[in-house]
């Protein structure tokens, strides 16, 4: 058996600087002070990026991508070692660019840096390739003994050790020691593995709050191929006092406006409430119970394919990778 880790940067692969916590440590590094060895298994590495996550940009998603789909053939498993604040995005874009992908394909990273002493680095880093090694195709997140989809991750807490968290989806599985026990097996279309890398990253996400004006809505959409909002609740547009209703309508006219919700749990319903029904009547696209990142990350994915904003409709309320529970 082989598996391969791929560095990318991040939290796990920092180091103390002068200037703060400073990702420098290659992949060998890292499983090197991680105390792991492959019991057997040949485990190498392979290193593409090296940044603090919040640098990563849809770019280099389509590199990470790249370098996943032409190790395909030649592994077993593939683990990839990443920043914990955009761990979600990236997981997400994994997920609708690689598709039907015949090995796992497992995200981890740390909230403590693999140098400092009380690390979760090496715990996080053993899940995953303890679940790699157990050839459940598809794209995962691994971190705190939990396996979790790609498309349905959050980061849930900036600092505590357990900070990600499955969102209106069950947890996949739990690694306890050398053991895997399976809560759910995702259904995830089959067919031959592809690599897909066409995105448009000109998405821009806005959120819904008390006395945001029409103007300024219409100012940050204006040059946008697509707009994310994020409601409240189960979702709708203010009318009263400032009219954003008519903003949002005039933009779903010419472009897709997707919406999603503030709320963690529960997704958007837009036929609940009569401000969600008008929304529905303006054009504006429900996320259902998407979560933030996949929404965002699937607008750009889809726009990549297509601009007519029917056809973007049509695709979003399809379930591409596990991301959405119903169709709409």
């Amino acid at each position: 058996m082989r598996i391969l880790i791929i560095g990318t940067g991040g939290t796990i692969a920092s180091a103390r600087t002068e200037k703060g916590y400073k990702a420098k440590l290659t992949a060998g590094e890292i499983l090197e002070l991680a105390g792991i060895s492959g019991n057997g298994v040949k485990i190498e590495t392979r290193d593409i990026l090296n940044l603090d996550s919040t640098l990563i940009q849809p770019e280099d998603w389509v590199t990470i991508g790249k370098a996943v789909f032409e190790s395909l053939g030649d592994y077993d498993g593939i683990v990839i070692t990443h920043g914990t604040d955009t761990l979600a995005y990236t997981s997400s874009a994994l997920s609708f660019m690689l598709r039907h992908v015949p090995i796992p394909v497992v995200l981890t990273g740390s909230m403590l840096p693999i140098t400092e002493s009380n690390s979760d680095a090496p715990r996080n880093l053993k899940t995953a390739l303890t679940f790699a090694m157990k050839g459940f195709p598809g794209i995962y997140v691994a971190f705190m003994d939990k396996i979790m989809l790609g498309t349905r991750v959050s980061k849930v807490h900036s600092l505590g050790l357990n900070a990600f968290q499955s969102i209106n989806y069950p947890d996949i599985a739990y690694v306890k020691d050398e053991e895997v026990v399976v809560r759910h097996r995702p259904e995830l279309p089959e067919g031959e593995p592809s690599f897909d890398p066409r995105i448009d990253p000109n998405v821009v996400h806005i959120r819904l709050t008390p006395g945001l004006s029409p103007e300024v809505f219409l100012a940050v959409a204006e040059k946008a191929h697509g707009v994310v909002l994020e409601g409240y609740g189960a979702g709708g547009i203010p009318y009263r006092g400032r009219n954003l209703f008519e903003a949002v309508s005039r933009v779903a006219g010419e472009k897709p406006v997707v919406m999603t919700t503030q709320a963690l749990y529960g997704g958007v319903d837009l036929t609940r409430y009569e401000v969600g029904r008008r929304a529905l009547e303006a054009g504006v696209i429900p996320a259902g119970d998407m979560t933030k990142e996949a929404t965002l990350v699937k607008l750009m994915y889809v726009l990549g394919h297509t601009k007519d904003v029917e056809e973007v409709r049509r695709i979003m309320g399809r379930n591409l990778a596990g991301e959405l529970s119903s169709a709409f």
